[in-house]
């Protein structure tokens, strides 16, 4: 991530326990903490939505809509915006799922996420207006509609399965 400390520029920096920075020539200290990432599950007529990620990593993978929370957002509230961003559909009514940690690495820096799962039940499949910077496309599909391994992450992949077992087959 550092080449050279963000504070004296010396190249004295260690990281530590792949946990934290330190720089022996001025007592930087950077803590590299797990970022919060959120994902909804839109379940209709028996049928999840599922995205198809437009850019890295996992490009061209089936996904969730959701992405990272931003300072000063409830973990819901970061979920509705993202998936209002990334789909035009505005919801506020989630269930919390699960979460599972997950490892992000975007433009060669390994992020450690905890992605918090949620899911909702909507009676109308809603009109889909897609950011398709973030988003390739969108697909109303059934759970047995594709393979596990067809989803963008572990985390999506775990889940989707909790999910299955927790919530579609006690329906």
């Amino acid at each position: 991530m550092f080449q050279f400390c963000p504070n004296c520029k010396s190249d004295k920096l260690t990281f530590n326990n792949n946990h934290y920075w330190t720089c022996s020539n001025c007592d930087f200290l950077y803590y590299h903490n797990i970022a919060a990432s959120v994902a909804g599950i839109i379940a209709c007529d028996n049928k999840i939505l599922l995205t198809k990620r437009a850019k890295a990593p996992s490009r061209g993978l089936l996904d969730l809509p959701g992405g990272f929370v931003d300072p000063n957002e409830t973990l819901e509230q970061a979920l509705s915006r993202e998936v209002y961003e990334e789909l035009g559909i505005q919801i506020q009514d989630w269930h919390y799922l699960a979460s599972f940690p997950n490892i992000y690495t975007y433009k060669n820096t390994r992020y450690n996420t905890i992605d918090t799962f949620f899911y909702t039940q909507i009676k109308l499949a809603p009109a889909i207006t897609l950011e398709t910077s973030e988003v390739s496309s969108a697909h109303w599909l059934s759970i047995t509609d594709f393979q596990i391994e067809e989803l963008s992450f572990l985390s999506i992949q775990q889940a989707i399965q909790h999910y299955k077992k927790s919530v579609y087959d006690q329906k």
